[in-house]
């Protein structure tokens, strides 16, 4: 990687991009939860909806600074090439649709009328046959088919680390609250790269799904 990679403008995208991230674990782990609803008793029905424009709002001034350090295109698709990065994007955006079917979407964007702090549901949508955090995946596809310059490239290169420990994360904790239900998933199916010998088939996804 060239030299020129490593500036100050990227090093700065990468601690705020890093301070993003682990900001973003810190409030999403249960133990501030609790510490936050045990200290303000009234805040369990607030928390995940003041936790994801929290999250939101933050974002904001992060891509405004990647977007600011900007400088030669490192790699650009063009030609039928863009198309084909379009319609990456577009089956993104399905996949997103499509898998978030198996969540309930007011719960999860704070919405619902009785917010609490409780263990996390075993949602579950086809594209889990394939990966356990198909959100994450699907988020890396995205990113990297994405146009790319050196601030984009430090931009994507932390997330994708950030998406990882928090894949891993993640998997912790499903397994603490879950139980064997979550270790045996894990055991079968892989976390972020699909794998075609590690499919759930029909069955098996049904039993899981059901318990």
């Amino acid at each position: 990687m060239s030299s020129q990679f490593f500036t100050s403008s990227t090093l700065l995208i990468v601690l705020a991009w890093s301070a993003y991230g682990a900001l973003h674990s810190l409030l999403a782990s249960h133990r501030l939860k609790h510490w936050i609803v045990s200290a303000w008793p009234g805040s369990a029905r607030h928390y995940r909806l003041s936790y994801n424009l929290l999250a939101t709002g933050l974002l904001i001034p992060l891509l405004a600074m990647t977007e600011w350090a900007a400088d030669d295109w490192l790699w650009r698709w063009q030609g039928a090439w863009a198309w084909v990065a379009h319609a990456v994007t577009g089956m993104v955006l399905l996949g997103f649709a499509w898998s978030s079917r198996a969540y309930d979407m007011r719960e999860f964007l704070g919405l619902g009328a009785g917010q609490s702090v409780q263990p996390s549901q075993f949602g579950l949508s086809s594209l889990h046959r394939w990966v356990r955090h198909p959100w994450y995946a699907l988020g890396l596809v995205w990113l990297w088919t994405r146009d790319m310059d050196s601030a984009r490239l430090a931009a994507a290169l932390t997330i994708s680390i950030y998406i990882w420990i928090g894949a891993y994360l993640e998997d912790i904790k499903l397994e603490r609250e879950l139980g064997d239900r979550y270790r045996d998933y894990r055991v079968r199916v892989p976390g972020l790269l699909p794998r075609p010998w590690r499919v759930l088939d029909r069955s098996e996804f049904e039993r899981l799904r059901h318990g």
